[in-house]
């Protein structure tokens, strides 16, 4: 039987988890506002993948306890195409070219997951 010390836990790891989801996509939104010709990409993975989160989100609260580990999994995986994307961005806008907008919000996504990553990695079990 799950205590109400595991069930708060659970529910404080779930809150992480969704608000991650939800600021994906609200920024994969900003992207794409920031340039609707160009950024279809950034709408569509920010909704996708903040959709994803907030469904992890979910079945962690409903007592799934492996999407903890499946969320650290995906938040790892997103850390590293953010790195990515946001270096070579970082290296457009070094260069005179006008992508610093994306270079912010790439740069925060980032900044997101690792606070994630290591809200995930220090909760005790």
């Amino acid at each position: 039987m799950n205590s109400g010390k595991e069930k708060a836990k659970r529910s404080s790891l779930a809150v992480w988890i969704a608000g991650y989801g939800l600021f994906l996509i609200v920024i994969g939104l900003l992207g794409w506002l920031s340039n609707p010709a160009q950024a279809k990409t950034a709408l569509i993975s920010g909704s996708v993948f903040g959709s994803i989160n907030l469904l992890f989100a979910l079945f962690l609260a409903k007592g799934l306890l492996m999407m903890r580990w499946v969320t650290l999994a995906v938040a790892g995986v997103l850390s590293m195409i953010f790195v990515w994307r946001s270096t070579v961005s970082w290296i457009a806008v070094s260069n005179g070219e006008p992508k610093w907008v994306a270079a912010l919000l790439i740069s925060a996504m980032l900044g997101a997951s690792m606070a994630l990553i290591f809200r995930l990695l220090t909760e005790p079990d």
